[in-house]
């Protein structure tokens, strides 16, 4: 399958390395002296999260949560739903839940609805991906790395059914026919 889906280069390696290097250089910024706790939903974001992290030089702690929207196709399933909630108290704690991409905004918009349920001191959102045109839910990105156009995008962690998460680059699926 794989060898028939066509793909095209719209960031580099570098370019991305770039791009996590300011994102944690304003990270440094608001969070060097809390502590905060980094919430990032699995499996998309865990190739950005840990090149942020490793460019983070305070002390942390990371969470993990794994949410489902995506079905086998391209298309938001439409509900989402906790697959793994976060194991630690985030109550009275500054976080900062890390996103792979920002898509409808609707799986967003409920984890960070689901959070705050859970009183922070704070709750922002850093996303190495906006997808402007797909928005359903306005969502206000604190960190912003990339904006991406309408296509769907896959490398650097970020897959399509399982497929492409070990590509260094970010790549859109160009449409077939």
């Amino acid at each position: 399958m794989s060898s028939e889906v066509k793909l095209s280069v719209l960031f580099t390696a570098e370019e991305i390395a770039v791009v996590v290097e300011r994102l944690a250089a304003e990270i440094r910024r608001d969070y060097l002296d809390k502590n905060p706790v980094l919430i990032t939903v699995l499996k998309g974001s865990f190739v950005f999260l840990a090149d942020l992290v490793r460019q983070l030089d305070f002390p942390l702690e990371i969470e993990f949560a794994q949410l489902s929207s995506y079905g086998h196709g391209k298309e938001s399933a439409g509900k989402i739903k906790v697959v793994q909630d976060i194991q630690c108290d985030i109550k009275g704690r500054h976080v900062l839940v890390v996103e792979d991409i920002i898509d409808t905004g609707l799986t967003a918009a409920f984890f960070l609805k689901h959070l705050k349920e859970k009183q922070p001191a704070s709750l922002k959102l850093c996303s190495l991906t906006d997808k402007p045109s797909r928005t359903q839910v306005k969502i206000n990105i604190d960190y912003l790395g990339l904006t991406v156009p309408d296509k769907f995008i896959v490398g650097y962690g970020i897959d399509w059914d399982e497929k492409f998460r070990y590509l260094p680059d970010i790549r859109a699926i160009e449409d077939e026919g």
